[in-house]
Parts: C-alpha cells; sequence; structure tokens
C-alpha cells in the first residue's frame, strides 16, 4: 500500500493544474491517470477536432502559450502534447495507466485502489472532469437497427461512416461542428436543433472569447445565477474554433444547405418525431444573441472603444423554418444517427456516499461533504468558466488552498509521519 498525503484521479488539464499547485507548495500527491496525460484528447475525440478557445486563452498554473499563433485554435493532439509538456515543466508525479478501481474510506483515510497499485492519503482529489461519456438519450434503442448509431466520441470522419444521409441530433458546439464537417464533405445532413446559445465566432474584430472575459460573464459566480442545479447544464457555447475564424452556426448551415428540424422527441422503427417548437427556439436563442452583442456595443461605447474597432456585421438569420413533423430515416435516406446531445458522468469506482439524485457529486466550491474529498474540472463549479482549461486554474487554487494549509497543520502534528508506517490491514 503506497501512502501519500493526497491523491489526485485524473491527469487532464484538471488533475495537472491542481498538481502544479501542490508541488509549488511542496505537497506530496500523486497524479492517477487510466491511460497517459491528456488521454481524453487522445482518444474519443474526432480526426478535426480543434479547441473552443483560442490558443492565448488556454494557460494553466505556471503555462501559458509560447508559440506563434495566439489566435488560433490548437488540434486536440497538439493540445495533449502541451499537456504532457506540461507535466514535464514541474515533475509531475503521474502515474499512468492507472485505472481507478475502488475509492473507499477505511480508517478514516482514503482507499484508492488501481490496476497497478493501491493508494492511502488523507485527501483526494477527482478531476475526472465534466465530459467523463457522452449521454445518449433512451429512445435511441427504438431506432431501426438499419440505422447507424454513434456519438462523437466514436466518430472519426465523414469517411468512416456508411454511405447516405446523416442526422445530428443536438445543437451546441459539437453537433453544429460535426455537422458542418459531414456538409463540406458532400453529406445530406440533418440536423435536430434543441436549446442552444448561439455565438458568432469573432464581433468587431475580436474574439467572442476575449468580450466574454471582458465583460466578466465567465467570472459569474454559482452563488449569484437564479437557477444554481441548472446551471451546469444550460447549453454549450455554439461555436467552433477555425483557422479562418468564420462563425458556424445554424444559420450559416442552413445557408450551406443544411436541413434544420426540431427536437427528437421519440423513436419507433424507421421514423422519428420531432418537436413543433423550432421556430420558437431559434427565436430564443437569437434573442440572447441579441442581448449579449447589446452588451458589448454598450461596453464598447461607455470604454470609448469604437474608434479602434470596426462596425458590426449583418446577422444572418432564418426566415420563416420549415416545420416538420417526422422523420423517416428510408424516406429521408438517413442512414446515420450521431447523438451529439452532451455528457455524462459515471462513477462505478465511487465507494463513497456521495452521489445526488442526478448521479452527480455532492459538490459546492469543489468542496464534497467528504471531509478531505474535493472535485475539480465540473461545470460551473464556481465559475461559469470552471470546465474551461483556463478556468480550471483559478478553482484548482480554490481547492488546494485548504489542502496546503492542513498539510502544514498535518506536518506539525506529526499526522503525515505517523501515516507513512501505516500498512493495510
Amino acid at each position: 500500500m503506497n501512502v501519500t498525503d493526497t491523491v489526485v484521479i485524473g491527469g487532464g488539464q484538471a488533475g495537472l493544474a491542481a498538481s502544479s499547485l501542490l508541488v509549488g507548495g511542496g505537497h506530496d500527491h500523486v497524479v492517477l491517470e487510466r491511460g497517459r496525460v491528456g488521454q481524453r484528447w487522445r482518444s474519443g475525440v474526432w480526426d478535426s477536432l480543434r479547441l473552443l478557445s483560442p490558443n492565448w486563452m488556454n494557460s494553466l498554473p505556471g503555462w501559458g502559450y509560447q508559440g506563434a499563433d495566439p489566435d488560433g485554435f490548437a488540434s486536440a493532439a497538439d493540445f495533449a502534447s502541451n499537456l504532457a509538456s506540461y507535466a514535464e515543466s514541474f515533475q509531475a508525479p503521474v502515474v499512468e495507466g492507472a485505472g481507478v478501481q475502488d475509492l473507499r474510506i477505511v480508517r478514516g483515510t482514503f482507499e484508492v485502489t488501481t490496476a497497478v497499485g493501491a493508494w492511502r492519503s488523507r485527501h483526494v482529489i477527482l478531476a475526472t472532469g465534466w465530459c467523463d461519456l457522452p449521454r445518449v438519450p433512451s429512445l435511441a434503442q427504438d431506432l431501426h437497427k438499419s440505422v447507424a448509431q454513434l456519438t462523437p466520441h466514436e466518430y472519426r470522419n465523414a469517411a468512416s461512416l456508411p454511405d447516405g444521409g446523416v442526422l445530428v441530433v443536438g445543437a451546441s458546439a459539437t453537433g453544429v461542428q460535426l455537422a458542418q464537417e459531414l456538409r463540406e464533405a458532400g453529406r445530406d445532413v440533418t440536423i435536430a436543433v434543441g436549446r442552444h446559445a448561439r455565438m458568432p465566432r469573432t464581433y468587431r474584430g475580436r474574439d467572442v472569447y476575449w468580450w466574454l472575459l471582458r465583460l466578466g460573464i465567465l467570472d459569474t459566480s454559482i452563488d449569484t445565477v437564479r437557477d444554481a442545479r441548472g446551471a451546469p447544464f444550460e447549453p454549450s457555447y455554439q461555436v467552433i474554433g477555425r483557422s479562418d475564424l468564420r462563425t458556424v452556426d445554424l444559420a450559416t448551415l442552413h445557408a450551406d444547405g443544411v436541413r434544420l428540424v426540431g427536437r427528437v422527441t421519440s423513436a419507433a422503427g424507421r421514423r422519428l418525431r420531432l418537436s413543433p417548437d423550432l421556430g420558437d427556439i431559434l427565436e430564443q436563442a437569437d434573442r440572447r444573441l441579441d442581448r449579449l452583442l447589446s452588451a458589448i456595443d454598450s461596453h464598447i461605447d461607455a470604454a470609448g472603444l469604437g474608434d479602434d474597432l470596426p462596425p458590426a456585421a449583418p446577422r444572418a438569420v432564418i426566415a420563416n423554418p420549415r416545420h416538420e413533423d417526422s422523420l423517416h430515416t428510408q424516406r429521408d435516406h438517413i442512414r446515420t444517427v450521431i447523438w451529439a446531445t452532451g455528457h455524462r458522468r459515471s462513477y462505478p469506482w465511487l465507494s463513497i456516499p456521495v452521489l445526488d439524485e442526478r448521479g452527480e457529486i455532492r459538490q459546492h466550491h469543489g468542496r464534497t461533504p467528504v471531509p478531505g474529498m474535493y472535485v475539480l474540472g465540473y461545470r460551473f463549479q464556481h465559475y461559469r468558466s470552471s470546465n474551461w482549461i483556463w478556468g480550471t486554474g483559478r478553482d484548482a487554487a480554490e481547492v488546494c488552498a485548504p489542502i496546503l494549509g492542513a498539510d502544514r497543520a498535518g506536518r506539525r502534528s506529526g499526522w503525515y509521519e505517523g501515516l507513512v508506517d501505516v500498512r493495510c490491514a
């Protein structure tokens, strides 16, 4: 049984951000990663995937972008390589290939069992992130077996799909990115649209994320929102990282020949029922976008930035979207359905009763009801940016602060030295 003060589970950006701070504080810990550092960026991603945030924004504690393309968007493979370099830069104590099999409390301390060994610790940080597993609605099982079904984790490129049309279910960032890629590959594409947050890639000469930072929108605290329970599940921004900085949204997809339909509400064999509210959903998204752009314009006027920025470009609109109440996979030549319907978390190895009725870990600002147990990388954990690459560092500092304080107190009380000699019963 290995003994350390803190076990960090997950070697992605969240776990490494915490490790960097713990190393800086001289704190004994280990980072357990199921695969290689940044494994989620290496597997379960499609070939063309690029980060949604520009390179200049993707900083972590003690590390920032130093390349020649700060306004570009790194590929998943490049970012995984950056994470590996980041880990090496401060000699992060990462154990790779250490998939967690069990986490429990034994005699007041945490015990973590993995495929390559076991650790006992006083603290544990669950940094497995928000995008753990794809979420697929139960209605998918009612679709005819002749239709290929997959998630974005399984999709690689347009050529890997069966011939024929593709239905993409979900219109947040992933859905629109896949719909655009498939359309550019010459596929007939339909996208089923639910609630979404429409966003331009740039506005008045600046990346939209620059404006979100400037306006403080990404600093919104979970303590100030009206619906704190629902905030982590709000739609992700409908924005894509492209080298040409082109905005890709439902309006541009529609102009490129992508068919827009309402939400999929049920499936029976070859037929998919659709919600009748596509027009309302599009209108609501446009109103939210107009409010954001108006807030940016007001800020520009108040800060006197108008002379240095170009005027706003006209916003594309979808006039009188066609209403359809159903799709028929044979009639509409749909051979493949991609469920771009978000993510879920799964903790089959967690033997500590800390999950709520949704199966999510109970936490506030990363602290769980279990003393010494923390999470990191949750969506809207503290701020709207909490599960963003840049945002994990700020939350990591908040999570690590009590651990580092407890470390100093523990060393004074002799707790740490005593634990070194503890062995599993």
